[in-house]
C-alpha cells in the first residue's frame, strides 16, 4: 500500500481474533487492544451483540469454555 507500518493502529476488541491481534504486532504494526468497562459498558457490549449475531454464539462459547476451565483448574 505504501503506508509505514507506524503511520496507522490497529484497534481491536479484547479476546476478538487475538491470533490476529498477534500476527499484526509480530509484522510491526501497533496494535491497541482495548475493554469498554465503566457505566457505559453493558450498552456498548449489547450494541456489538447487536451488530453481528455470530457474536452472540461466540460470546457464549468463549464463556463457557473460560468457566469450564476455571472450574476444573479450581477443583480440589
Amino acid at each position: 500500500m505504501g503506508v509505514e507500518k507506524s503511520a496507522l493502529e490497529f484497534q481491536m476488541l479484547y479476546g476478538i481474533r487475538r491470533d490476529l491481534q498477534e500476527q499484526l504486532s509480530a509484522e510491526g504494526y501497533p496494535v491497541r487492544v482495548y475493554v469498554p468497562y465503566g457505566t457505559h459498558w453493558y450498552p456498548f457490549f449489547m450494541r456489538r451483540l447487536g451488530e453481528r449475531p455470530a457474536n452472540v454464539l461466540f460470546f457464549i462459547s468463549n464463556f463457557s469454555a473460560g468457566e469450564e476451565a476455571w472450574t476444573q483448574k479450581n477443583q480440589p
